[in-house]
This record gives C-alpha cells, sequence and structure tokens, in this order.
C-alpha cells in the first residue's frame, strides 16, 4: 500500500524542529544535503539520491550506511536539481501528499524552481506542499482548505496570468468570485478569521502562501 505522505529533505535551509512534522508512517527522501541532515539526527531515510558534490566522501558513507536505498548521480551530466530527482521519486510511489522541506534559502533560483515544481504534483492529482521556517506554501487548482498552523498571514497569488471564480470562506478580507491577475497585490496579506479557512477558484492555479514576520 503506497503511503500517504512523502516528506522530502532537500539540502536548504534545515533546522531540527522540521523533524516535528514527521509521523511514523511517512516515506522520507533525503536529498543530497538534506540526507546528511536526517542522519545526523538519527532519522533514517527511505531513500537518499542526489550528485551529493558538495558532501565529503566520508561523509557520503555515512549516508549510505544510514539510509535504507541510496541513489546517486554525476553532478555534471545530470538535467535535474537534487530537488527535483527527490519529487520524481516521491511521485513515483503515488501519495496523497509530499511535503518538501530544505527547498528555500539564499539562492532564489532554488527557491522559486521549488515552488514550480509542484505544479507537476498537482498534475499527478497529488497534494503538494512548501515549508519552511516561516512560511507554509501550497498550491491549488480547485478548492483548498487552510488550517491555522500558527502563521499570521495568508496571501494568495496566481501561477498563472489569471486565476478566475476565487472566493474565499473564513477569512478576515472575504473574496466572492474574483479574478487575480499575475503582478496584482490584491490578495497579500489576508487573515483567517476562524481556525480553518477554504478557499474556491473555478479556472488558473493560484498560489496559498502562509507566512509570519
Amino acid at each position: 500500500m503506497p503511503s500517504k505522505r512523502v516528506v522530502i529533505f532537500a539540502g536548504g535551509e534545515l533546522i531540527p524542529e522540521f523533524l516535528d512534522v514527521l509521523d511514523e508512517e511517512d516515506f522520507i527522501i533525503g536529498a543530497d544535503r538534506g540526507a546528511l541532515f536526517l542522519i545526523s539526527h538519527g532519522v533514517k531515510p527511505d531513500i537518499a539520491v542526489g550528485d551529493f558534490d558538495s558532501i565529503p566522501p566520508e561523509a557520503l558513507k555515512d549516508i549510505e550506511a544510514g539510509s535504507s536505498k541510496l541513489i546517486t548521480c554525476d553532478p555534471v551530466l545530470k538535467d535535474l536539481t537534487d530537488s527535483e530527482m527527490a519529487l520524481d521519486l516521491a511521485m513515483n510511489i503515488r501519495p496523497e501528499q509530499i511535503l518538501l522541506l530544505g527547498v528555500t534559502g539564499t539562492r532564489i533560483d532554488h527557491t522559486l524552481a521549488s515552488i514550480q515544481m509542484m505544479t507537476r504534483a498537482l498534475h499527478r492529482q497529488i497534494g503538494c506542499s512548501v515549508m519552511d521556517n516561516n512560511n507554509y506554501i501550497t498550491l491549488t487548482g480547485s478548492t483548498a482548505t487552510v488550517q491555522e498552523r500558527g502563521y499570521t498571514y495568508v496571501s494568495l497569488l496566481p501561477l498563472t496570468p489569471e486565476v478566475t471564480g476565487i472566493t474565499l470562506e473564513g477569512f478576515q478580507y472575504p473574496l466572492n468570485n474574483a479574478t487575480l491577475k499575475l503582478g496584482q497585490s490584491l490578495g497579500v496579506s489576508n487573515k483567517l478569521s476562524s481556525a480553518t479557512g477554504t478557499v474556491h477558484i473555478e479556472s488558473g492555479l493560484l498560489l496559498i502562501i502562509q507566512s509570519k514576520d
């Protein structure tokens, strides 16, 4: 039976508190330095994947010994980032949800690529989220439930040129059948008015970004 959720730890910003999100039934993938992070905190990844070009040889031996399966690739000839390789492996498991950790940081190109990667999971009808210490990001093409999660703000940003039919329930600033176009900031810094809120859209792809300062 496929795992309901795959959690990916990539090589970006990771903190020990991220380990608290893990459930016993999660399938865990460590991408590059994310695998070393897991092993150094006593967590055995089901798969460790990457080119591991930033990891000393002795650390790679620890990763191989501490993982259920190791998948390596050539750092020069590969076409995918380590995070995207991990996402491909996760989607092949056919889970209900994929959670990406350690895919944000100082490299804005990597951060944007990771956010855009969520579209690939959505097209496979797999829910996908990105989490870091200040943000929780999901993507919807239909209806999404937003849980409070301890974040202050909820911002809605179109990932397609236009998102139509946006209706919000349980938000401080409601919308009814609204349209957001790429580049508009109308959906920034909303707040939940209850423990959960609901976002409905009719067309397009909409990022739901929960954040705190």
